[in-house]
C-alpha cells in the first residue's frame, strides 16, 4: 500500500433545499490495518474537534501508519457556517438525530446518508468526536454504549478506555434498528462497528486544552487499535457513571443555572430556575439522581422540552 494523504470536497446536491459540502481527508499507511474514521462538526457550533482534526490531518505521518483513517471535518456545514447550536438553519433538524439519512430527505438527512454510506460503511471503527455546544457548559466524558453483543461491547470498551477521558458514560439507551439509528456512533455500532462518543470542550470556545485532549485521545485510539506505535496508553481508573439522566426544561423563558459542570448534586438538588421575559420566576429545574453535573446550559435562553443538563451517577 502506497502511503498518502488525500482531501477532498464531498458534494451533497441540492434536493428540496439546497445542497451543500463536507470536507473529507483520507489518510492512508503504509502497512494494512484498521480502518478508523473520526467524524467532527456533526453540530457545527462544536469547534475543537473541528480544530483537533486539521492538526491531526498535518501531524500524522502515512509512513507511519498502519490502516486507513477516514476524516470528517465538518459533517454539518450548513450549522457550522450558520453558527448555528443544535439545528440546522436550513431544515431545522439536529444531523445527530436523523442517521442513517435519506438520499431524498431535507439537507440534514442527505448529508447523514452520505456519511453513513461514504464514511461508517467503509470503516471498522468510528469515534464520533462532540463537545458543548455553544450553550453548554460540559466537562470532558465518553460514551460507552452497552449492546446485545458481547464482542462489541468489549471493543466499545476498549475505545472509550483507549481515549485517555477519565470519566465514561454507560449508555444502555441507544437505538438497536440499524434504519433507525439516530446517533453517528450508533449508526456505526448497529452495523457492527465498535464507536464511541467524545465529549471534551464546552459553551463552543476553542480552547487549547480541549483541542489538545482530543488530539490526545485519537493518538491513543491510534496506538489501541496498532495503527501507530507511539501514543498515550489508556486510562488507568476510570470514573464510571451509570446511570445517568438529561434533565428537560418544563418551560420556556430565560434560564438561570445554579451549578458548574462538574460539580457533585444529590438527588433533587436545584439545577436551575427559570423566569419569564419580564423576571417573574416560572419553574426550577431539579436533579433527578445523585452524581456529577456533566454539563449545564449556561446561557439563558431556554426553550420548553429541551435540555437543561445531564447528571452522571457515579459507579461504585
Amino acid at each position: 500500500m502506497s502511503p498518502s494523504i488525500e482531501s477532498r470536497i464531498l458534494e451533497i446536491p441540492a434536493g428540496s433545499d439546497p445542497g451543500t459540502q463536507i470536507p473529507l481527508t483520507t489518510i492512508r499507511g503504509a502497512r494494512p490495518g484498521p480502518v478508523l474514521a473520526l467524524i467532527a462538526g456533526n453540530h457545527g457550533y462544536e469547534y475543537p474537534p473541528i480544530l483537533a482534526l486539521q492538526r491531526l490531518r498535518s501531524a500524522i505521518d502515512p509512513a507511519a501508519l498502519s490502516g486507513t483513517i477516514f476524516m470528517v471535518h465538518v459533517a454539518n456545514m450548513p450549522s457550522f457556517l450558520g453558527r448555528t447550536v443544535y439545528f440546522s438553519p436550513v431544515d431545522g433538524k439536529n444531523l445527530n438525530r436523523v442517521y442513517p439519512g435519506r438520499p431524498d430527505g431535507t439537507v440534514s438527512e442527505r448529508i447523514a446518508y452520505a456519511i453513513t454510506h461514504e464514511v461508517i460503511d467503509q470503516a471498522g471503527y468510528l469515534l464520533d468526536l462532540h463537545c458543548g455546544d455553544g450553550n453548554e457548559s460540559l466537562r470532558p466524558y465518553v460514551y460507552q454504549t452497552v449492546t446485545p453483543d458481547a464482542q462489541i461491547n468489549t471493543d466499545v470498551a476498549r475505545l472509550a478506555r483507549a481515549f485517555g477521558i477519565d470519566h465514561i458514560l454507560i449508555d444502555r439507551n441507544r437505538p438497536t434498528d440499524p434504519a433507525r439509528s439516530l446517533y453517528c456512533s450508533t449508526t456505526a455500532i448497529t452495523r457492527g462497528k465498535p464507536a464511541v462518543t467524545i465529549e471534551a470542550g464546552f459553551l463552543g470556545t476553542t480552547d487549547e486544552t480541549s483541542v489538545q485532549q482530543i488530539v490526545t485521545g485519537v493518538r491513543g485510539v491510534l496506538r489501541e487499535l496498532q495503527m501507530l506505535d507511539d501514543g498515550p496508553p489508556p486510562v488507568a481508573n476510570p470514573v464510571f457513571l451509570d446511570p445517568s439522566e438529561v434533565i428537560f426544561s418544563p418551560a420556556t423563558g430565560i434560564l438561570f443555572p445554579q451549578v458548574e459542570r462538574g460539580q457533585l448534586v444529590e438527588q433533587g438538588a436545584t439545577l436551575a430556575h427559570i423566569t419569564d421575559f419580564f423576571g417573574e420566576r416560572i419553574a426550577e429545574v431539579h436533579s433527578s439522581l445523585a452524581g456529577e453535573v456533566l454539563y449545564i446550559v449556561a446561557t439563558p435562553p431556554i426553550t420548553k422540552g429541551q435540555p437543561v443538563g445531564c447528571v452522571g451517577h457515579i459507579a461504585t
